[in-house]
């Protein structure tokens, strides 16, 4: 299987070849996998692979991979997320986003690893309306929400050392995101009608990536022992139309009218409240995530690349 060579960052603290765990990043080439590969790296060796490396539909491909490289760490961002079209390709999603997660979940038990997976605030069916806690009863709407409870309840059954994180409308400077349709569309057409009537939380994938490296570097032991469910979110929340009026400031060429959900029917149901409730991951890990308005703000003023002497996490598993 290829192996990509490690990022290395001038930032990262210097150890020996023999102490230095490596640290397996699945779904490097998206957003969040993206970051994830930069900021992990003081903590280790990264083996940043992507859909070319290891097909996670195949079982068999993912247990040969792991099996070869040892992995100390497993950090899982890779999904099928196209919401849309998971609707008519059930089994694929179903294969990405429930199977595989929950075979890297029992490769990492039978190795001694570590997992950290990613899940979505869709394993809500947004009927309430104060923030969701991790033990709120989950009812997904469409294919991904299911999916992805199927992938998070598997990961969490295996008995690894397992954090999964449940996040939501994840944003960033590359790939394909609600940040960069607002600014192609608003530089193409006159007039944009974005809906009104979802609420949620918008969450920089930089900042996903940075409190995740902070976690990872407190060592194996720590992570181990704060196994379990936990909602990995800024706070605060908006509306799909709240946001795109912050993304592109007052004064731009397009106007933007807001619309109900149901005049933008769509071929899968999206959850009309998603707002989730931090408090135990706060208590848990001792920190919080900038507020959803200041993370776009020092998104927007960043570069679309994380700079190599930047603060990264520093120590190691």
């Amino acid at each position: 299987m290829p192996r990509r060579a490690a990022r290395r960052h001038s930032g990262e603290r210097q150890v020996t070849a023999t102490d230095r765990p490596t640290i397996l990043v699945t779904g490097a080439a998206g957003q969040l996998g993206f970051e994830l590969a930069h900021w992990l790296a003081p903590c280790g060796d990264i083996v940043a692979i992507d859909r070319e490396e290891i097909d996670l539909a195949d079982a068999d491909a993912i247990r040969r991979a792991l099996r070869a490289m040892r992995p100390r760490l497993i950090v899982n961002a890779a999904a099928y997320t196209a919401v849309d079209r998971a609707e008519q390709e059930p089994a694929l999603a179903e294969a990405i986003n429930a199977r595989a997660p929950g075979i890297l979940a029992e490769e990492a038990e039978r190795g001694g690893a570590a997992l950290i997976h990613y899940s979505t605030d869709y394993v809500f069916d947004g009927t309430g309306d104060r923030p969701y806690a991790e033990d709120a009863p989950t009812a997904p709407l469409n294919v991904y929400g299911a999916t992805k409870r199927a992938g998070e309840q598997a990961v969490l059954a295996s008995g690894a050392a397992a954090l999964v994180f449940r996040t939501s409308w994840v944003y960033g400077l590359r790939g394909s995101n609600f940040l960069l349709t607002m600014r192609r569309l608003a530089a193409e057409r006159d007039e944009l009608r974005i809906v009104a009537d979802q609420a949620g939380t918008p969450n920089w994938c930089r900042e996903l990536a940075r409190a995740t490296a902070r976690i990872v570097a407190e060592g194996f032991p720590a992570l181990a022992a704060r196994r379990g469910l936990y909602h990995l979110s800024s706070t605060g929340s908006t509306t799909w139309f709240d946001f795109a009026r912050a993304i592109l400031g007052e004064g731009g060429r397009a106007r933007l009218l807001p619309i109900a959900t149901a005049d933008y029917p769509t071929p899968a149901r999206r959850p009309r409240y998603g707002v989730l409730d931090t408090g135990l991951f706060e208590r848990t890990f001792g920190f919080a995530l900038p507020p959803w308005r200041e993370a776009l703000q020092r998104c927007l003023a960043s570069p679309a690349e994380p700079s190599s002497t930047g603060d990264s996490a520093a120590g190691h598993l």
